[in-house]
């Protein structure tokens, strides 16, 4: 679906944003990254962008972390 180049850089974008999110907390993760391809299969391209996407995303996410 992606380049590598690309889902590296989402791989990255979704690091980044759940940098503070257990890993364990995989409904968070998961939502996160749902919203990030979703922006990327839009055609954002833009690590800011993605990263602002991914932060909305981590505020309405289902979590216990917060």
């Amino acid at each position: 679906m992606f380049d590598p180049a690309t889902t590296a850089l989402l791989r990255a974008v979704l690091d980044e944003v759940c940098e503070k999110v257990s890993r364990s907390e995989t409904s968070a993760r998961t939502h996160v990254a749902s919203r990030i391809l979703e922006a990327a299969t839009r055609g954002e391209a833009s690590p800011d962008s993605l990263k602002q996407v991914g932060r909305e995303a981590l505020s309405e996410a289902p979590t216990m972390w917060r």
